[in-house]
This record gives structure tokens, C-alpha cells and sequence, in this order.
């Protein structure tokens, strides 16, 4: 289960030499957030990865120096009590540091500056996303996995589970049982904010209803203290849409996939061609993840031929509307690139990209599609399957 050396080596120096293209005086830069710790280490723990321009990286650990020991292949890991530890260690420390400014908290960087005589700050945050953006072989076995088991359950297995009067907590504690047996890490992690167990599951219009997330659909929840899971009042019945939008992990690395069924009876028509138009949208979008392509370009080329009248409730449900019609995804949910305008930087082979275009609808609930693809030379490859999704369960 080690994450292979050659892998680490293999990111630290693309790092690296990312940082040095794009800022060329740096001499250190350090990593805190747990999952980019997880992507250079191999291994989640309380400590600080400080990597040296012109010198080795080096993995300081707190909490637990032994688990790091016996999960991790890196070949420089510290035992640290405190910051004082790494000032003694490090010998004479730049005047300037880059940190991960989006992750590291006030605290946290003032115990690190009380320790270590740091004076200016930059950020390091586009180059590791620039770098985690572009995967290896090796990840792209675990993706390809996870997007299995998430083909298997939400396409052959999800109709079997729909049943009169089940309500959305219920559906989504069967589906979160079922993806664990079948391999699933237990866990869906995004950048922007935490974790959830598996993402949006929600019968009817309660798959519009207003979120904190930043996504076209929407949830009810449990609670306003616990906005997740699903809504235990609400059950299904005959007519209904189930729109579920979750992820699936395979140690670490997470495919995101929605599909939408029908349940006891056909939605209206015109939310079906609805539905129709989005999977032509998606698979219009797949075509071109090939490498090179801009996209910003791909987000406002297909944008543009949207009539105003689809462009209502598109990606999103009255002023609750995303402006991108598909992110990056691996270690996170939510990565680069993003198929949204001002994302200028070409696709590369290796890239891996949710694309989901989706729309509210009245009285009826969100209908759409998202899938995983990889970019290839020929255009995007799903990795999530290739169903349309509205599955009739009746």
C-alpha cells in the first residue's frame, strides 16, 4: 500500500523544477495541508515537508513519527517536538518562503515564524496544483479503479435499491455500505472544504435546494448543522427523480460520477430533452480533452451556442449557478484545470477532469450528467462509465 519512491522522487523534482520556471529565486518552499503532504510523503501526519532548492527535501513529523516511519518510502523523515527542532536542524533559513497560503492557518504560520527567521512570504499554491494536475501511471491505475466500482454500483446496482417510501438518509447509508464492501476509502475530500461520505444525494426538487457547496445541484441534509447525507423526512414516491451526484476513492484518489433515475414513472417530457441536451453537451466537451486544448476556450465555445431560454437554470438553479462545466479531480474532488474561463493552461495527457453539465428544473429537480474522463490524443476516455443516466425504475 506505500506509495512507490520512484513516485515521490518523480513529484518533488516535477515541483521543483515547476517552481523554478515560475520563480526562479526560491531557495525553500514548505508543504503543511494533509493531502498534498499525502502526495510528496506517501503519508497524512502532524508535520511540515520543507523542500530546499538546492538541497534535499526533508519530512519534520510530530504526530506520528512512527506511523510515518512504517507507511512512508520518503527517504529523509525528522522527528520533531516542536518548530524549534527544525531551526536547529536546518542550519541558516532564507529570508523568503513559499507556503501553501490557501491551507496554513494564522496560527499556525505564526508558530512557524516565531521559530524560523523568515521575513517575506509568496505563495506556492499554483504550482502544486500545476503539478498534482498531471498524473502518473501509477494514479491512474487507482483512478481506473475507483471508476469501476463507481460505474458498477450507480449503473447496475443503484435501480435495485430504489424502493417506495425509502427516504434520501436511508438510500444514502445502503449506497455508502455498499461502496465500502466493494472498495470504496470511505471518504470523499475537496480542497475547498473538507470531507463528506459520499456527496449529493436528493429526491425531487430537494436535489436544487441551496447549498455551501460550490455545484449546480443541491441538498437538503440531515440538518442546518449538518447539511449532508439526505433528508430523513423526505421518502420516495411514484414520479419521482433521484439525482445522485458522489464520489468514489480508491486509496486517495476519487472519480466523481451523477446519475439520475426515474422512479415509478417518466418526468415530464421536456425535462427529459432536457436531460438529453446535457448528455450532448458532456460528450461534446469530451471531445475535446485532447492535449493542447485551452480550457477556457472549450468553456466559452460551448457556452456560446446555448440559447438563453437552456441558459436558465443551467449549471446551477436560479442565481445559485456555477460558472464552469467541469473541474480536475484526484486526490481532491476539486482540482485543476477547470473547464472555466480565465483557465488558460493547455490540457496535458495525464489530466483527469469531471465534466457535468447539469439544470434545475420546476417542481421536478436537477437533471444531468457528470462523468470521469481521462485526456487522450483522441479526446476524453470515461472512466465512470458511459450510461446517459434517467434510468427508468418502475
Amino acid at each position: 500500500m506505500k506509495v512507490p519512491l520512484s513516485e515521490l522522487t518523480d513529484r518533488i523534482n516535477r515541483f521543483r523544477a515547476r517552481l523554478d520556471l515560475s520563480c526562479p529565486d526560491w531557495e525553500i518552499a514548505a508543504i503543511v495541508g494533509k493531502i498534498p503532504l499525502y502526495y510528496f510523503t506517501g503519508t497524512i501526519q502532524d508535520g511540515i515537508l520543507l523542500i530546499l532548492q538546492g538541497g534535499d527535501a526533508v519530512f519534520w513529523v510530530r504526530q506520528s513519527y512512527d506511523r510515518a516511519l512504517d507507511e512512508s518510502l520518503f527517504p529523509d523523515i525528522r522527528k520533531m517536538r516542536s518548530y524549534r527542532d527544525i531551526a536547529s536542524g536546518m542550519g541558516p533559513f532564507p529570508s523568503t518562503i513559499y507556503l501553501e497560503t490557501g491551507t496554513m492557518t494564522l496560527a499556525q504560520l505564526n508558530r512557524l515564524q516565531k521559530y524560523l527567521p523568515f521575513t517575506e512570504i509568496r505563495s506556492l499554491d499554483d504550482q502544486v496544483a500545476a503539478v498534482r494536475s498531471v498524473k502518473s501511471p501509477y494514479e491512474l491505475a487507482l483512478l481506473k479503479k475507483a471508476g469501476n466500482i463507481h460505474r458498477e454500483v450507480l449503473e447496475d446496482c443503484v435501480p435495485s435499491m430504489l424502493r417506495e417510501g425509502i427516504n434520501e438518509a436511508s438510500l444514502t447509508c445502503d449506497l455508502f455500505t455498499l461502496m465500502v464492501e466493494k472498495g470504496h476509502q470511505g471518504v470523499i475530500r475537496f480542497g475547498m472544504f473538507s470531507e463528506m461520505l459520499l456527496g449529493q444525494i436528493g429526491f425531487g426538487t430537494n436535489s436544487i435546494y441551496p447549498t455551501c457547496i460550490d455545484t449546480p445541484g443541491g441538498m437538503y441534509g440531515l440538518h442546518p448543522s449538518t447539511p449532508f447525507m439526505g433528508c430523513r423526512d423526505r421518502k420516495l414516491t411514484a414520479g419521482d427523480l433521484v439525482n445522485i451526484d458522489i464520489g468514489c476513492g480508491i486509496e486517495g484518489y476519487q472519480t466523481d460520477k451523477t446519475m439520475t433515475y426515474m422512479f415509478g414513472g417518466p418526468i415530464p417530457e421536456d425535462a427529459i430533452s432536457i436531460h438529453m441536451r446535457c448528455v450532448e453537451i458532456q460528450d461534446e466537451i469530451a471531445t475535446r480533452l485532447v492535449p493542447g486544448a485551452i480550457p477556457s476556450e472549450i468553456y466559452h465555445d460551448v457556452m456560446s451556442t446555448l440559447e438563453p431560454t437552456f441558459l436558465d437554470n443551467f449549471m446551477g438553479y436560479g442565481k445559485r449557478r456555477v460558472n464552469f462545466l467541469g473541474h480536475g479531480i484526484g486526490l481532491w474532488i476539486d482540482e485543476f484545470p477547470v473547464i472555466a474561463e480565465g483557465f488558460d493552461e493547455p490540457l496535458q495527457e495525464g489530466m483527469v477532469l469531471a465534466i457535468e453539465p447539469k439544470k434545475g428544473i420546476p417542481d421536478v429537480g436537477l437533471v444531468g450528467i457528470e462523468n470521469t474522463f481521462l485526456v487522450t490524443a483522441n479526446g476524453g476516455e470515461s472512466i465512470t462509465g458511459t450510461c446517459k443516466g434517467l434510468l427508468e425504475v418502475w
